[in-house]
């Protein structure tokens, strides 16, 4: 697919339509388009965001999104961690944010978004000059995300949709067909497509990062916790998803020696170091027991010399 031109701003969506309201206990259906119900719900909570005074994100493309793909609906159930999610996704996208653009900054030029969905990185982030941004994403999804973006403008230096499956086996070859270069650094992304594949292609998808990657290279993912997924915070969930369809495979105990078993120097996050996280989530406190609170890990890593 070709690559889109540089910008002089991010612009303005096509329409003026309000984000879809949560609507939880409603079960996620899978629209058309491929579209999975996770990146949905996401472009939902961003859709939501865009109408506060001071958004965490900023995201006018979300609510497109949704009206094109016809979606109102959210998580299925509605047990605490349902209702806390729209909130979790504006947290988590904030962060990834900072770290991608810190990345940027000290000299990954090229960002492999794995998994891209509805992200809109390219356009909305203020990258430093010259990034690069490369989407790796089903081909009918890419194809319904152009489609909503047609006439916007990328606010990176250059924008490459990569038309494969994220995990698939051909991964390699479509990032160095549409020009990523192993040579120089890139800022890998995994927001929310790791824990969702089998363990063994999990290995395979990270494996083909790290042969990918020069020194200075960066890494950023969420992970989920093997030690409490069957907390009473987040087992009524998963039960709640499995019945969708929709299952978290691959969980970790220790992601900074998994991670360093990979060629990766790991850290995750302490997020309530974090003044926004602290502000956004004070409300759901009485609910973040030790287990809710670190039932996942928002990882970061840089590639070992």
């Amino acid at each position: 697919m070709p690559d889109t031109a540089p910008p002089d701003s991010p612009a303005a969506p096509a329409h003026g339509v309000s984000p879809a309201a949560p609507a939880h206990g409603i079960s996620p259906v899978a629209p058309a388009h491929g579209i999975s119900p996770v990146a949905l719900w996401t472009a939902a909570a961003h859709a939501a965001e865009q109408s506060r005074p001071v958004p965490y994100v900023r995201d006018p493309w979300a609510a497109d999104f949704l009206h094109t793909a016809g979606f109102r609906g959210g998580p299925p159930g509605d047990g605490p961690l349902q209702r806390l999610l729209p909130d979790w996704a504006v947290v988590r996208s904030r962060f990834f944010d900072e770290q991608l653009l810190g990345a940027a900054r000290s000299g990954c030029r090229q960002v492999v978004l794995l998994g891209a969905g509805l992200d809109t990185r390219a356009y909305r982030l203020d990258w430093p000059t010259g990034v690069r941004v490369l989407e790796v994403e089903e081909p009918a999804v890419l194809r319904f995300k152009d489609r909503v973006l047609d006439g916007s403008r990328p606010a990176c230096g250059r924008r490459t949709p990569v038309a494969a499956d994220p995990a698939g086996a051909g991964l390699r070859d479509a990032l160095l067909a549409a020009g990523l270069d192993p040579r120089r650094p890139t800022a890998w992304l995994a927001e929310t497509l790791l824990y969702h594949l089998q363990p063994a292609a999990v290995l395979a998808l990270v494996g083909t990062m790290t042969e990918l990657s020069a020194p200075g290279s960066f890494l950023a993912a969420e992970c989920v916790s093997a030690r409490e997924a069957a907390s009473a915070f987040v087992a009524p969930f998963l039960d709640a998803l499995s019945a969708t369809g929709i299952h978290w495979h691959w969980q970790l105990a220790e992601p900074e020696e998994w991670w360093a078993g990979q060629g990766w120097d790991a850290h995750v996050a302490d997020l309530f170091t974090l003044p926004y996280v602290i502000e956004r989530l004070s409300p759901y406190l009485p609910l973040l027991t030790e287990a809710a609170a670190k039932c996942v890990f928002l990882t970061t890593g840089t590639l070992r010399g």
